[in-house]
């Protein structure tokens, strides 16, 4: 008999996103440290085409050049192979930290990563700034 797991939700902010179907493939979030932006998860799951959409519309307007994540590149091997590479970085659009998301998730890894993560929506109520970890 499989355990059933109960999912945890969280805010994190958006500090990036890859290319891809309509418009992003997937979310690069995390949260404050003090003044540093941690990451902590790449989520493609959660999604459908109009959400893609309409989370690409906002991050667009806010691009930025360089990563505002302090914890990258990695350079260790996630157990899955996961790891954000500065080969994978290469592919990421970095954005201004100000759009905060709701995800869920099951577990934090050892690594402060999150575990099966998935985007449930954006939280326009938030304030970028007061996001860390709870």
């Amino acid at each position: 008999m499989v355990k059933w797991q109960p999912w945890f939700s969280l805010r994190l902010l958006v500090g990036g996103y890859t290319p891809g179907p309509h418009g992003l493939d997937a979310i690069i979030v995390g949260y404050y440290r003090g003044k540093d932006l941690i990451y902590v998860a790449r989520t493609r799951n959660g999604f459908v085409p109009a959400s893609r959409r309409r989370v690409f519309e906002k991050l667009k307007l806010l691009v930025i050049p360089t990563c505002p994540f302090v914890n990258l590149a990695e350079t260790h091997k996630a157990r899955w192979g996961e790891a954000l590479t500065v080969e994978k970085m290469k592919k990421c659009v970095w954005v201004k930290p100000e759009i905060v998301a709701r995800l869920e998730y099951l577990e934090w890894t050892d690594a402060d990563h999150l575990r099966h993560s998935k985007f449930v929506g954006l939280r326009d109520d938030k304030d970028a700034l007061n996001v860390f970890k709870e």
